[in-house]
Formats: structure tokens, sequence, C-alpha cells
């Protein structure tokens, strides 16, 4: 049996408390007196991530354990491996390592939830990062797509799903779909909002912008949904920004959509088939485009407090929302029976430890 002692974050608050942990699983939560200063919060939660650690996920091979292992030095204890437009034959490839990697995981590298899919059905004049091997949806593709690997989450742009057919049978099997690198309107995306559209990829970024007589994608996911992933890198989006979402969206949740470099130094890196360069805190193509990020889930929960928010709403928005979007009751919670997935981090939220499955190792 493994104890830990700080103010845990518990469902009902933070209090100072014992965690005794069990097989991997929290056994008891007991109230202390005082016990120190550290933090314990749940195990962060990412559902957008490309890389870390100089891997790809697009690299197929060992690709994914190598970006389950720099993450989780980061706090990131269970993530959603994303791919990128790519030739399909490339697609494929990314998501048998995924699943070969998830099934024979290592006890230092944060849980593969399974997939993101961004594209390969986006629109054309969104593609942000992403290189141009765009296409239609397409049911009987998505069919054989996910007998390769289990995909939890679908970005799809209305223009490739006009008619809504391939979104209606992947929410029929569970799937998140959500809207992404497309520049549709705002009554269309309304339309799929209202229609059982589940989310947003990278909130503000990629979609048609908010305009006062033409509010495009961002003023109908303000209006109308319930979900939304935003990159708090304060780079890609203005706090003021990530405020106005935070107001308007109920379950508004932080991603990395973290390239190889994250967790590397400056220099030239792969993202998928095109080459990016990092420096500082951006990623960027020749041609001065913001390429995904160099974020960890823990500066990112970090930056949310530094704009204002508590740790417990940070932290609720850096895991308990994501594993909640997913319908998973067993993770980004401190509770009994959950999976002992933990952050401990002292007064200044500087990393101290991560505990994965009930071991602890020392963080990043």
């Amino acid at each position: 049996m493994t104890v830990i002692e700080g103010r845990v974050l518990t469902p009902d608050g933070l209090r100072n408390a014992r965690v005794s942990i069990e097989h991997g699983r929290i056994a008891r939560i007991e109230k202390r007196g005082v016990v120190g200063n550290d933090l314990i919060l749940p195990g962060f939660i990412d559902l957008h991530c490309h890389g870390g650690g100089g891997a790809d996920i697009m690299e197929a091979g060992d690709a994914p354990s190598r970006v389950a292992s720099a993450h989780a030095a980061n706090g990131t204890t269970a993530f959603l491996a994303t791919t990128m437009t790519a030739p399909l034959i490339d697609i494929e490839a990314a998501l048998v390592s995924v699943r070969d990697c998830a099934s024979a995981l290592r006890n230092d590298e944060a849980a593969i939830l399974g997939v993101h899919l961004e594209g390969p059905f986006i629109d054309r004049e969104k593609l942000g990062a992403q290189p141009d091997f765009a296409i239609d949806g397409d049911t009987a593709l998505m069919q054989r797509l996910m007998a390769l690997a289990e995909i939890r989450v679908v970005t799809c742009a209305p223009e490739a799903d006009p008619d809504g057919a391939m979104t209606r049978w992947l929410r029929d099997r569970g799937v998140r779909v959500q809207i992404g690198h497309s520049s549709c309107d705002y009554e269309t995306a309304a339309k799929c909002f209202l229609g059982g559209r589940h989310g947003v990829t990278h909130m503000f970024n990629a979609m048609s912008p908010l305009h006062h007589r033409a509010p495009g994608i961002v003023g109908a996911a303000l209006a109308h949904a319930e979900h939304a992933e935003l990159i708090p890198d304060l780079l890609h989006v203005h706090p003021g920004a990530i405020r106005a979402a935070l107001r308007a969206i109920p379950n508004l949740y932080a991603v990395t959509d973290a390239t190889p470099a994250s967790g590397m130094p400056d220099g030239d890196y792969r993202l998928g088939t095109q080459h990016v360069r990092k420096c500082g805190n951006g990623v960027r193509l020749e041609d001065g485009t913001l390429a995904g990020s160099s974020l960890t889930m823990h500066q990112a929960f970090r930056n949310l407090v530094e704009i204002g928010l508590s740790p417990e709403e940070a932290s609720r928005r850096t895991s308990t929302i994501a594993a909640d979007y997913l319908g998973i009751r067993d993770r980004g919670r401190i509770a009994p029976g959950a999976i002992a997935d933990l952050v401990i981090v002292d007064e200044s939220l500087e990393m101290k430890s991560v505990v994965l499955r009930g071991t602890e190792f020392s963080g990043s």
C-alpha cells in the first residue's frame, strides 16, 4: 500500500487528507490535520496531443510510447494520440502503432486512451498547419480505420460531411465528433451543435472567426456549444478570449496540441509530413503559421491559474472535464475506486512528482 498526504483536491473540494493506494487504485481518502503545503491533483488528461520529447505520433513504430513517456514526466497521466491529415497509408500505420503501444504500456508512460483523428475530413480553406491531404467524409473508410484502433474523437469540418451521414454513424458508436478546420458560417455550425455535434477542436484556431454581422463558428460555439477544447499556451489564444470562452462554454477544457517539440530545446522538428521550428513558446511552419504547440499539460494548468482561475477550477479544466467528455468515470478525479493517477505540485505550482497507476515518479 502507498500513502500520500497533502492538500488533496477531492470531488468535494480541497482538504488536508491522506490518500491510500492499493493495486493501482485509490482505496481510501482520510481527513487529516495540517499535512504540509503540497497540492495533490488528479493527473492531467490531454485529448489532443500529436507528439512530445522529439517523437511524432505519425512516425508510427514506437513513437506513441515515446510520446507517452515524455508527457508523463510533465503530469499527463492519460491522453489521446492525435493524428494529422496525411496519405491514408500513413494514417493507418499510425493507428496500428497507437493500438500496439496502448496495449504494451510501460510503468513510466501515460495511458493511451485511444485516438483523436484530426483530419483528413477537413476544409482545404482552413488547413492551418495540416498538409493538403483533405478528403470528404466517408463512412466506409471510417469503419476501416476504426477496426485498426480505438478512435474516441474525430475532428470533422461540416464541409466534409454536408449531409451529416458520417457524423451520425460515428455518434451512434459513441465517438465524439468535433467541428474544426472549417470555414463554415454561423448558421451551419449552429445547426451542427443543435443537431448533436459534440464539441470544438482548438477553439478560435483554424475556424471562421467572430464578427458581429458574421459570427462564424466561434460565435456559434459561444452561443451553443457545451464542450470545446482550447490551447492555453497564451500564444494560440489571448487570455481575454479564454475568459470569454470560459463564461460561455460550460465544459471548456485544455489541450496541448503538442508537437514533437514539446519538452525539447529550440530547433527544427518534423510534424507529420512537414518541417516545423520551435522558437521559445512557439512552433511554426516556414511561413510563420502556428503549427501546434510546445505546451505541456502542467504548463497549461499553471497558465490557467495565471489568468485568474483557482487551482481547483484549473484542475477541472485540465483533467476532470476531459475524462467526463469521454465517459470515463475512474479518471480525472481523486475518489475511492479511481485509478491512482496523481500530480503533486508545491505552493508555487512547480512539479514535485507524478503518480501513474499508483507508482510515484519524480516530475520533470
